[in-house]
This record gives C-alpha cells, sequence and structure tokens, in this order.
C-alpha cells in the first residue's frame, strides 16, 4: 500500500509539473525529471518487469492524475531514447496478461501526455500502435452504442455511444515529428480511439453512461 501511495503521489507531481511546463530547467514539452523517473524507474513490488503500473479510479491520488489534462510532447522530446521506452513499456502494459487491454493512455500509466497505444484490429495482423500528440478533428454524425470497460476502472462494464468513424491527427515519426499526419478510422478501432483520446482530457468512459 505504501508504494502504491507513493507512485500516486510522484505521478501526481509530475502532473502539476507537466502542466505549468517548466521544473528544474525543463522546457515545456520536454520530459520532467518526474515522468524520466518514472518511465526509467525502479521495479515496483507487484508489477511484472518490463511494464508500468496501471493508475486506478480506486486511490484518490490515482484518480486526480487520471483527471487532468494531458499536454504534448516537443519534438525533443520524441526523438528521444526516453520516449522510444515509454512506447515499448506501454505496449508491454497493455498486452501483458495481468491486463489483457486493446488500449491504454500517457495518464493511465501516471503521464499526462497526449500518448496513446491502440490496437488497429483494422489492419492486417492487428498490431498495436502508439500515437504521440493526438487528438481527433472529426467525428462522424452516425452513433452506435457498444460496451466498454477500462483498465483504470475495474469491474465495470458500460454502453457508451461513440461515433463510427473519426479522423486523427498525430505527430508523424517520418518527418521526425516535425509535422502531422491525419488518418481515417473506423468501426471498433475508432471506439478505442475515442475511448483513449478522452483519457487525455481526464475524461473516463463512465461519464458517458
Amino acid at each position: 500500500m505504501r508504494t502504491v501511495r507513493f507512485l500516486g503521489a510522484m505521478a501526481l507531481i509530475m502532473t502539476m509539473s507537466a502542466a505549468t511546463g517548466c521544473r528544474g530547467g525543463v522546457s515545456q514539452g520536454d520530459f520532467t525529471q518526474e515522468e524520466l523517473s518514472l518511465i526509467n524507474g525502479v521495479r515496483t513490488a507487484g508489477i511484472p518487469e518490463g511494464t508500468m503500473r496501471v493508475l486506478t479510479i480506486e486511490d484518490s491520488l490515482d484518480n486526480a492524475v487520471l483527471r487532468a489534462a494531458s499536454t504534448d510532447l516537443s519534438q525533443k522530446a520524441l526523438l528521444s531514447d526516453d520516449y522510444k521506452t515509454l512506447e515499448r513499456l506501454m505496449v508491454a502494459t497493455v498486452t501483458h496478461p495481468s491486463q489483457d487491454g486493446v488500449g491504454i493512455a500517457g495518464p493511465q500509466v501516471g503521464l499526462n501526455r497526449r500518448v496513446v497505444a491502440v490496437q488497429r484490429f483494422d489492419k492486417p495482423g492487428e498490431p498495436f500502435e502508439v500515437y504521440p500528440n493526438i487528438r481527433i478533428i472529426w467525428y462522424s454524425d452516425s452513433l452506435e452504442y457498444g460496451p466498454e470497460g477500462c483498465l483504470s476502472v475495474p469491474n465495470r462494464r458500460g454502453q457508451v455511444l461513440r461515433s463510427r468513424e473519426i479522423v486523427i491527427e498525430y505527430a508523424d515519426s517520418a518527418s521526425r515529428y516535425t509535422s502531422t499526419v491525419r488518418d481515417t478510422v473506423q468501426g471498433f478501432t475508432a471506439v478505442i480511439f475515442q475511448h483513449e483520446t478522452d483519457h487525455l482530457d481526464g475524461i473516463l468512459y463512465t461519464d458517458r453512461l
């Protein structure tokens, strides 16, 4: 319990640092020292090796992070080895048998940053892909209810009304993150993107029930 509370407190401090944009000489958009500690920190008891702790609403400090708005990462941060580590950890966390999810967002692992990992059921092989500085810039008027759950809201499910088609925009790794790319997404994968980007604005699916 003490370990969980400590990590929650560290994540909350990190959230406040990201919101102010500068701490300890770190410019806005770069990783803060708290974020780097979370990404490259020592293993936590009870957390599988190579994964990150998933924050839940059951802890008040965790919930404060989950409810905070996330910010973009700078090009410098996105080109760093730390970001590559974060990508790897997020995918490893969401795919671990203890979680077995289809998507995860930065706040769920303690970082209030606009980054999500999503399983692309609409692509061959259904790969997990990571999207930094992501936003949904268009929602279709065609809506549909569907079942949703959340790694951060244990033991609950509900029917949520979502757009059947969306357009996402995110930082383009092919341009070394100097430009953005857009993608039109439909069906269940579009639902996952809507769920995960909600997290980046402090919104949980339970708010939409």
